[in-house]
Formats: structure tokens, C-alpha cells, sequence
């Protein structure tokens, strides 16, 4: 009776960090990367919901562990060194995945970082846990300061493309070095040592044993081919290589979605499979196939919400808004910080649209959304707390 009991808790922990996942692949991870692209006509729908599907993936795999940890066990003390239980758990997922789905369908992208975090928060509360006061501080400076450094740099980045001072071309191989700089620094799972992350530049330093080849020349030597590739391309077809250009930033970004987006699906369920010594590389998996059936099923009304309703966007002002986007994601993975990706690209994209004088930006939209974030925290934190209170009582 007992192993029956422990069957079907794991089955359904799993099954509700699934619908989690899948949630997040439609409204946040599936729909936000290519939005740009999208918007500036340089992907299909279609094809961008199917392409970030398998990235988003890719990266739940390799980068999904720091965020999965921080929301399985950061967010709330337990004095007496016990974590979230199974009920609470499942309960907590429900919640959060509920309110994320209700956005999906009604076609505003609710924040999915403030719905997990407002419902882990509430649950643990009412479990009898304490606040973390210090991982909140760090999280609530990364979503406010997120709208200022997302919008900020697309706006800053958007004047410069059209100012074209310095030439256009020079402008957009110089923007290919600096993602080839980030690209080079970030970390992924299967390159460190002992179970350590790596970035590549400290991988390939280690592979070549040479001090004269450290971290700072492989980083310069990538965003040098960066920008030369690209360079070369623009000036045989401009158009054609900020295209290209495009889709390579969605990609990474999408990459990005999917190691931070998939630490709120299955961080709530680390605490129930623990006890299990279930492999953190299994339970990501499963995360994030639930983020490519997300992606490949709902993700296509998220992605034409956010391509025309918040900015009309040119190739220009898309690369604007990718590029902020991918290096807050990945300082949100390396940190382990739970961040919306709605909050991120939405941001970036109205920065963008108002380098161009408004561009088509809905303020009605803009003001429905941010009402959306917060009202989802807020919901959250009560339904969790409220839910759990309740479920004790039974």
C-alpha cells in the first residue's frame, strides 16, 4: 500500500509539473523569442512555434538546474530543514498553471515567474515556512530593474540602427561581436568538471592547455568571427543577413527561455523526487518536453499577441529587443533568479517600438498587462496560502 501511495504521488507531482511545463511553452518560452521575427516577417508562426519548441528544450537541459534549485528550495526557510511536501507541491503547480493557462487563452502573456513565485511563496508560508528575505531582494531588483535595462538598451539600440552613424553594416557586425562575447561566457552543464557548469570560453582554454589562450583571447576570437561573418553577409545582402541575424538572436533566446522557464515548472517538484535520488538531468528532461508540447501546441496565439498587439517592429527594431533579451535571460540563469520572459521581451519590444515614435504601441495593452503581472503575483500568494490552509483542514 505504501509503494502504491509513493507510485501514484510521484505520477501525479509529475503530471502536474507537465501542465506547468506546458503552460510556460505556450505563454512565456513558446511565444516570446521569435515574437520579433515574427513581427518583422522573417519566420512564419508556424515555424517559429515548432523551432522553439526543440530549443527551448535544448536549453531546459543544459541550463535549467540554477533556476530549478532556487524555486524548489530558495524561496522559502523551513527552520526544522523540511522543504515543500507533496501536496503542497501539486497544489502550487495547479495554481500557477491555471492562471498561465487562463492568459494563454484570453491572449494576455501573464508574467510566469510572479504566478510560480507568488504560489510557491504562498503555499510555503502556510506550510509553516519563513520568508527568504534575501533571495526575494535579489528577485525583485532583477523584475523591476528588468522594463528599464530591457527597454533602455532596445531604445538606446533601436536610435543607433536608424542614426546609422558609424554605417549600418559596421553597426549590426558590431552588435554580432557582443552576442558572441555573451554567447562565448555563458555556462552550460556539460562542459564544466564534476558536475560544474562551464562556459565555452573556459572549455575550450582548458581543451587547448595553453596560458596564452585563456578565457579573454577565446572570447575576443569568437566575437571576431562573430562580427566578421556577419559583416561579410551584410554586405552581399543586407537584408537577407539581418534576417539571418534575426533568427540566430530568437534562437539563443529561445535557448535562454528554456533554461530559465523550465526551473518554474519542475523547481516545485525537486523537493518530492529527492527523497527518489531521481536524476535533476531526468526530471529537466521531462520539463522540458513539457515546454516543446506547450510550444507546439498554444504557443502560436501568444506569438501574434506579442509580433502585432504591443508594436508593429522592423528587422531593425527586432534585433533592438532580441539582444537585451538574451543577456538579462542569461544573467537571470546565471544567478538562478526566476524571471518572466512575458516581462522581459514586452519590455524589450516597446523600448524598441518607441526608438521609432511609438511604432504602433498599444498603451491599453501595455497598461492591461502590467495589471495582468501584478494581479497574477497577487492571486498567486493568496490562492497558494489560502489553498494550502484549506487542504490542511481536510
Amino acid at each position: 500500500m505504501g509503494l502504491l501511495v509513493t507510485v501514484a504521488t510521484l505520477v501525479v507531482a509529475a503530471l502536474a509539473g507537465l501542465f506547468m511545463a506546458w503552460a510556460i511553452g505556450a505563454g512565456s518560452s513558446g511565444s516570446t523569442p521569435f515574437a520579433p521575427a515574427v513581427g518583422a516577417n522573417a519566420i512564419s508562426v508556424m515555424r517559429a512555434a515548432f523551432v522553439v519548441g526543440l530549443l527551448g528544450l535544448a536549453g531546459a537541459v543544459l541550463q535549467g538546474a540554477n533556476v530549478s534549485e532556487t524555486v524548489g528550495s530558495g524561496l522559502i526557510l523551513f527552520p526544522d530543514g523540511g522543504g515543500l511536501t507533496p501536496a503542497a507541491s501539486i497544489l502550487l503547480l495547479l495554481i500557477a498553471g491555471g492562471l498561465v493557462a487562463v492568459g494563454v487563452f484570453s491572449g494576455y502573456p501573464i508574467a510566469t515567474a510572479f504566478t510560480v513565485t507568488g504560489a510557491v511563496v504562498g503555499v510555503g508560508l502556510a506550510l509553516g515556512g519563513q520568508p527568504a528575505w534575501g533571495t526575494y531582494q535579489e528577485i525583485v531588483a532583477l523584475w523591476v530593474a528588468t522594463p528599464f535595462l530591457g527597454g533602455g538598451i532596445a531604445y538606446v539600440t533601436a536610435r543607433w540602427l536608424q542614426s546609422g552613424v558609424g554605417g549600418e553594416n559596421r553597426i549590426v557586425a558590431a552588435l554580432a561581436a557582443l552576442v558572441g562575447v555573451i554567447v562565448s561566457n555563458v555556462e552550460f552543464s556539460v562542459l564544466g568538471e564534476a558536475g560544474e557548469g562551464a562556459s565555452i570560453a573556459v572549455a575550450v582554454s582548458r581543451a587547448a592547455g595553453d596560458p596564452a589562450f585563456g578565457p579573454v583571447a577565446v572570447t575576443v576570437v569568437v566575437a571576431g568571427l562573430s562580427a566578421g561573418v556577419l559583416y561579410r553577409s551584410l554586405r552581399t545582402d543586407r537584408a537577407a543577413a539581418q534576417r539571418q541575424f534575426l533568427l540566430v538572436l530568437g534562437g539563443l533566446v529561445a535557448f535562454s527561455a528554456g533554461g530559465s522557464q523550465v526551473g518554474l515548472a519542475v523547481g516545485p517538484v525537486l523537493p518530492v523526487v529527492d527523497p527518489y535520488d531521481v536524476p535533476l538531468l531526468a526530471v529537466l528532461f521531462g520539463g522540458g518536453l513539457g515546454l516543446l508540447a506547450g510550444s507546439w501546441t498554444g504557443a502560436p496565439r501568444m506569438i501574434k499577441a506579442l509580433s502585432q498587439d504591443y508594436s508593429s517592429l522592423s528587422p531593425r527594431r527586432s534585433i533592438a529587443a532580441l539582444i537585451p533579451a538574451f543577456a538579462i535571460a542569461q544573467t537571470a540563469v546565471f544567478f538562478g533568479i526566476p524571471v518572466s520572459f512575458n516581462e522581459i521581451m514586452v519590455s524589450a519590444i516597446v523600448g524598441s517600438g518607441f526608438a521609432a515614435g511609438d511604432a504602433g504601441i498599444s498603451r491599453a495593452k501595455m497598461g492591461y498587462t502590467v495589471l495582468a503581472w501584478v494581479g497574477s503575483l497577487a492571486l498567486a500568494l493568496a490562492a497558494g496560502y489560502a489553498g494550502y490552509t484549506l487542504l490542511a483542514m481536510v
